[in-house]
């Protein structure tokens, strides 16, 4: 239908039709694009905006034969009529009197046979406002179209069923820890979150379908540190996976955490692997997450605690000379099922460097 509307439609209407849609979606998409990190879409969003410089250049050269055709054939017209012809001489009325008094009056030079009319003019060329109407018309229907598909979503209500992603908690006028008073450097949970909900966080891992549950953070400090260390964190949950991120200020290298690994014998040590992400030392290690139960009364006996399913973390420094601290990136399921390890170099390389500065050394 697009199609026979198209080729239906004049030129000085279509065209201009054209140009408005290539930019608006060219725009669009590219902004999307932006927003998203998506290079299809970024591919997409130039292929619309140079099919757009194309048609601009088709106007443009249209415009100037119009022009130039227009200015050729007036001034050769103008040229031809200029020469006229000499007044023919006045006759004797005694010679050739006449009995009409209508055409005894009139003036010297007319001829026989002759009009009453006045004698036409130099040819001028016609003044074609026809082409521009059509422009400036397509141009303002299209226009408002265009801002009615660009703006629509704002300042329509839309009402569907489409699950809207979780946001973040606002925990910013939270007291925080004595801990990080004493760590200015150190970030809270809420900025950890916000960094954290990202709109591509699904598809980094693998999961573009998939939306947001519930997000989460809270400021709390290290385990076995009398609460001298800050450790702030963030949740997200996805029907798939579940994604943590913390930032932890103590004083331990990359290297150190290595070791420490290595000997604690509840890891998986085959699956420990060290790396570099965003130029910093980093280590990819696997562990198994604790599940709680509590019985509300009942007849079956639980254990309060207990192993579940495997979790992949990746822990990068806080900065490259890797002198203490670091932040984890956690991935688990309630299957089992783990992203490959390039998922979280992905979201690490997303996510770390829009953390506050003052998360950094």
């Amino acid at each position: 239908m697009l199609g026979l509307l198209l080729r239906v439609l004049p030129f000085w209407v279509r065209e201009p039709l054209l140009i408005v849609i290539g930019s608006v979606f060219g725009l669009r998409i590219m902004y999307l694009a932006a927003r998203d990190s998506d290079r299809v879409a970024a591919a997409i969003g130039a292929a619309f905006l140079v099919f757009t410089a194309i048609r601009v250049h088709t106007v443009v050269r249209a415009l100037r034969a119009r022009r130039n055709k227009g200015q050729g054939p007036a001034s050769a017209a103008g040229g031809m009529v200029t020469d006229t012809a000499a007044p023919a001489p006045a006759l004797d009325q005694a010679q050739a009197p006449t009995a009409d008094p209508i055409a005894a009056s009139a003036p010297a030079g007319s001829r026989a046979g002759a009009g009453t009319g006045p004698r036409p003019g130099p040819d001028k060329p016609e003044k074609d406002h026809n082409a521009w109407g059509q422009a400036v018309a397509a141009l303002a229907v299209f226009g408002a179209l265009a801002a009615s598909v660009w703006l629509g979503d704002r300042v329509m209500p839309v009402d569907d069923n489409t699950p809207q992603p979780a946001s973040c908690s606002d925990t910013e006028h939270e007291k925080l820890p004595k801990a990080y008073e004493k760590t200015p450097r150190a970030v809270t949970g809420d900025d950890l979150c916000k960094a954290l909900n990202r709109p591509d966080l699904a598809r980094l891992m693998g999961t573009p379908g998939e939306v947001a549950s519930s997000a989460s953070s809270s400021n709390g400090t290290a385990l076995l540190t009398d609460g001298k260390v800050a450790e702030p964190d963030a949740q997200i949950d996805f029907d798939t996976y579940t994604v943590k991120l913390s930032a932890t200020y103590d004083k331990m290298s990359t290297a150190q955490y290595v070791r420490l690994i290595d000997m604690a014998g509840d890891r998986i040590e085959s699956n420990v692997r060290t790396l570099k992400v965003l130029g910093r030392p980093a280590v990819f290690s696997s562990d198994h997450t604790m599940k709680f139960e509590i019985n509300l009364g009942g007849d079956q006996k639980h254990t309060p605690v207990q192993q579940g399913p495997l979790a992949r973390t990746l822990s990068v420094a806080l900065d490259r000379k890797d002198l203490g601290g670091y932040y984890d990136i956690t991935v688990w399921s309630q299957t089992g099922a783990l992203p490959d390890d390039g998922a979280l170099v992905d979201i690490a390389e997303k996510v770390l460097p829009t953390i506050p500065e003052r998360g950094v050394h």
